[in-house]
C-alpha cells in the first residue's frame, strides 16, 4: 500500500513536501531549510559535481548557492517547482516516502529552458513532535531541453 499510517502524520509529511516546493519557488532558505533534521543527508547521485551533503547547515548552504543560478529569465524569476507525493508509509516515529517533482528552469550554462521531472526517495523521523527529512535521494526521471 502506498499510503499507510495515521492520516495526521501523512498530512504533516505531505506538508513537508509542499514546504520544500514553496521554499524553492520563493527562494527562501529559512522555509526550505525547515524541513531538514540537523543530521540529515541529501544525496544527488546524478550530479557528480555535487554528490552528497551531510548535516542541515551544509545542505542549506549548498542549496543557497545553487539557487543563485537556477531560475528563469536570467535569474529575474525563480524556477518553477512543484512536488507531489507518490507514497507515504508511516511506522511509529519513522516513515518513508516517495515524492515526484516538476521543474522548469533556465540551464545556468547554456541558457536553455529545462522542463524536468524527478523523484525523491525519503526517510523521515518524528522528532519532538515534528516530522523532518533525515535522508533524501534525488534522481532525474525526465528532462526536456528547448530554446524557449
Amino acid at each position: 500500500m502506498a499510503f499507510t499510517g495515521p492520516i495526521e502524520d501523512r498530512l504533516a509529511i505531505r506538508e513537508l513536501m509542499n514546504t520544500h516546493a514553496h521554499g524553492v519557488m520563493s527562494v527562501d532558505s529559512d522555509i526550505w531549510g525547515s524541513i531538514w533534521a540537523e543530521d540529515a543527508s541529501w544525496y544527488l547521485p546524478e550530479y557528480p559535481d555535487l554528490g552528497t551533503f551531510v548535516g542541515k547547515e551544509t545542505i542549506v548552504s549548498n542549496w543557497i548557492e545553487s539557487m543563485k543560478v537556477y531560475g528563469l529569465e536570467n535569474m529575474t524569476k525563480p524556477m518553477v517547482y512543484f512536488m507531489e507525493p507518490g507514497a507515504i508509509e508511516v511506522d511509529g516515529d519513522k516513515a518513508t516516502s516517495t515524492a515526484y517533482t516538476h521543474e522548469v528552469y533556465q540551464h545556468p550554462e547554456t541558457g536553455k529552458i529545462v522542463r524536468g521531472a524527478g523523484r525523491y526517495d525519503d526517510k523521515l523521523e518524528k522528532r519532538d513532535g515534528q516530522w523532518l527529512f533525515v535522508e533524501r535521494a534525488y534522481r532525474i526521471i525526465h528532462e526536456q531541453v528547448s530554446d524557449a
